[in-house]
């Protein structure tokens, strides 16, 4: 008892001490529901849990058998463990407590199923598959038309664009981001064909051409002459900068500007332009593919469809209104001759429309050509390689390691079973929702983990066939989702200008300056920011504050996407009350020659935060953010992948930061309170309650006697504070399940 003694006081004394600048209710959290809990968690402890095999499940264990694999699989995770394990895969973020009642209130039989149905067709997953591209397409907020482009992605996943059809439009497109969104994608590498002859092949294909630009590649088949005729479907893309407007865009130009042979080479001399050659070989065009019939099949049916809906609509226009606009254009007529009726206003309009489009931005029939090729359902690299990823990104292995280097000496772990998802993958017409269906029902993906004692040789056979599924922490979009839901912070938690708090600080302010001494302004600024302008450091708006790394500026997707004419994307975006105070300060740095004075001011503010989703900010974060720390890439370098290794920086932010300390604090608005303070205080079901929200599941007797030892007597709503916070800091609320 006296180490645990020790172990509380240091608990309170870290999240008491610091220096800190969804509902359902209490009547909710009844002993039906964590009967219901109970019962559902038991099932796993006796093994009664029924498999849901899947076609994909046996094609998996059929390719183990032929393999040799004789290990026995985990069994199938319990129902809580799967919700909350889904929840933050799909969603990206934890069950919340109203949520959880709902899945345990939905019929036994097919109850994961409709979980995942329903998640599926939450907005929230179209957020989190726009995340997953940011990683897989470099989509970064900072380079021209960026913003856009993630704001066109997840349009694209909202809308349900088929795969294929996504990736043509962001190889072929031209124009303007602001009129064209999809352009960002080749703005984004400058338009450079030699790089995005690497990004086209690594990203979409999966193959490492980018070695070949010097020379034959070392380890794979790929020549140097064959990359270079892959960098020639962009040789005639150009990247133009608006002398005028200083407006960006693409367009294509005559002559294409890839020579062979090299630069470098002998025989430079007789460079001449390269015949764009695509290197991947596709599958034959005179035998027939099932897969290939099922997707022609899909498309026709579709097809089908849209007609008689057109003729459907057509049909409803009435011969009154017909005979009405008729009427209307012949009195038009009688007033102004041919421009009455519209044919020249429309004949200037289409001329207009013509030589903006077309001529200044042009079509690039290069790069359609290669689009094509790439999305073909013939190219088996580019439906392997979007399942590589998709595997990976839900079960935390890929069946080629690394994702994005396919060759014949790196092969694929279980290809029969990667072909079975990628081939019902292009027959449902290259539907993501549906292949992230396949995968999370699989019991492939419900596989429990490895037992902790088990020796690495038997964890890594277990994992390496799927018959395990590996310990995997949160993506810190997610854990950082997690945190906002467990915290009540995506609402706020206290009433109104019950938290006013008075700030005191040093600032900086302009002296009148005598005749002929210079100009006399009135400015007030920040002490230690003028400090550092003066010192030549990075001003206010580069440096991120200590404690506020969780926060950064949110992207408005709606007006991202509206075509405006010369608006930056910058103005597009959200802005934080943190960014807008640096803004300010920006403005009012001390100018050359101006003498100053300090004053101590104070200044109130309502300390009652609310946050938005990580999933909606300008991506990726600043350097030193808590969604960089966590793992997210900066996304500037081919190949730039998550990290998920863990570091004391992690451990300091979660101790420390802002957000776990805001997600700790317990707000009167919460349906934990009634449950701290009242006539209906109950500290047991409050500890429950606390352990549902942040962890998704019941505690033992053991940990509700601990709990009750670290919240104490003396103020139970700071004593649940401490207790929140010793839960989000566990590795338990960081690991999936």
């Amino acid at each position: 008892m006296k180490s645990l003694d020790i172990k509380i006081s240091l608990c309170k004394l870290m999240h008491r001490n610091r220096v800190l600048p969804t509902s359902y209710t209490a009547e909710d959290f009844d002993v039906s529901l964590t009967l219901r809990i109970f019962l559902a968690s038991l099932t796993v402890i006796l093994g009664t849990t029924v498999s849901q095999a899947t076609e994909l499940d046996r094609v998996l264990e059929q390719e183990n058998r032929d393999k040799g694999v004789d290990l026995e699989a985990m069994p199938v995770i319990d129902d809580m463990t799967f919700l909350r394990r889904v929840y933050v895969d799909l969603i990206g973020r934890i069950p919340t407590g109203t949520e959880i009642r709902d899945f345990m209130n939905m019929p036994e039989a097919g109850r994961r199923e409709q979980l995942v149905d329903k998640l599926l067709e939450d907005p929230r997953f179209a957020d989190r598959l726009t995340a997953f591209f940011g990683d897989m397409l470099r989509l970064r907020s900072n380079t021209p038309g960026g913003s856009a482009l993630i704001a066109y992605v997840h349009q694209a996943m909202e809308e349900k664009m088929p795969y294929d059809e996504l990736c043509r439009r962001l190889i072929s497109t031209n124009g303007k981001a602001n009129l064209t969104p999809e352009v960002g994608f080749i703005l984004g590498d400058d338009a450079d064909p030699l790089a995005m002859a690497a990004v086209t092949s690594q990203v979409f294909m999966g193959v490492r051409m980018s070695c070949a630009q010097c020379h034959d590649h070392p380890f794979d088949v790929w020549t140097r002459k064959e990359f270079y005729e892959l960098a020639a479907y962009f040789g005639k893309t150009r990247r133009v900068e608006s002398q005028i407007t200083k407006a960006i865009y693409t367009t294509e130009q005559p002559t294409n500007t890839i020579l062979w042979p090299p630069e470098d080479s002998a025989a430079r001399a007789d460079r001449k332009p390269l015949e764009p050659s695509f290197p991947i070989a596709l599958l034959s065009e005179s035998k027939e593919f099932n897969f290939i019939a099922r997707l022609n099949e899909f498309r026709a049916k579709q097809e089908e469809a849209r007609l008689a809906e057109q003729a459907a609509a057509a049909k409803e226009v009435s011969v009154d209104a017909l005979l009405a606009e008729t009427e209307e254009k012949a009195v038009l007529a009688t007033r102004g001759g041919l421009s009455g009726l519209g044919i020249e206003s429309e004949a200037k309009s289409e001329i207009r429309q013509i030589d903006i489009r077309g001529s200044l931005y042009g079509n690039s029939e290069l790069r359609m050509e290669l689009a094509k090729l790439v999305t073909s359902p013939r190219n088996r690299y580019f439906s392997r390689a979007i399942t590589n990823r998709m595997w990976k990104e839900f079960i935390g292995r890929g069946f080629v390691e690394d994702i994005d280097d396919f060759r014949e000496d790196n092969p694929p772990s279980h290809p029969q079973t990667m072909d079975f998802i990628a081939d019902e993958f292009v027959a449902s017409n290259y539907d993501l929702y549906g292949m992230a269906r396949m995968i999370v029902l699989s019991d492939a993906y419900q596989r429990a983990h490895a037992p902790g004692n088990a020796e690495f040789a038997v964890r890594e056979e277990l994992e390496s066939n799927f018959l395990s599924t590996p310990m995997r922490r949160m993506v810190s979009e997610a854990m950082y989702d997690s945190i906002v839901a467990a915290g009540h912070l995506f609402d706020v938690k206290h009433p109104e200008g019950a938290n006013i708090k008075t700030v005191t600080e040093t600032v900086r302010v302009a002296q009148a300056i005598t005749e002929g001494e210079g100009e006399v302004a009135n400015l007030t600024g920040n002490t230690g920011g003028a400090e550092m302008a003066m010192a030549g450091q990075p001003s206010p708006m580069m440096v991120v504050s200590g404690y506020a790394l969780e926060e950064a500026i949110e992207l408005d997707f709606d007006k991202l996407l509206k075509p405006q004419e010369e608006v930056s994307v910058e103005k597009m975006e959200v802005m934080s009350a943190e960014e807008l105070e640096a803004q300010r300060m920006e403005r009012e740095q001390p100018r050359p020659g101006m003498r100053y004075t300090t004053k101590t001011v104070s200044r109130q503010f309502d300390d009652n935060p609310q946050y938005g989703s990580a999933y909606r900010m300008v991506s990726p974060a600043p350097a030193g953010h808590f969604l960089r720390v966590f793992g997210q890439p900066g996304r500037a370098d081919l190949g730039d992948l998550r990290e998920d290794t863990a570091s004391m920086r992690q451990a300091l932010m979660m101790l420390n930061g802002r957000l776990s300390h805001e997600a700790s604090r317990v707000g009167p608005m919460e349906p934990i309170y009634p449950l701290l303070v009242g006539k209906k205080a109950n500290l047991t079901n409050a500890i429950r309650m606390a352990y549902y929200e942040i962890l998704t599941r019941e505690p033992t007797a053991g940990e509700v006697a601990d709990a009750q030892v670290i919240i104490g007597e003396e103020d139970p709503v700071e004593g649940m504070a401490d207790l929140r916070w010793v839960l989000l800091n566990s590795n338990e609320f960081r690991f999936l399940p």
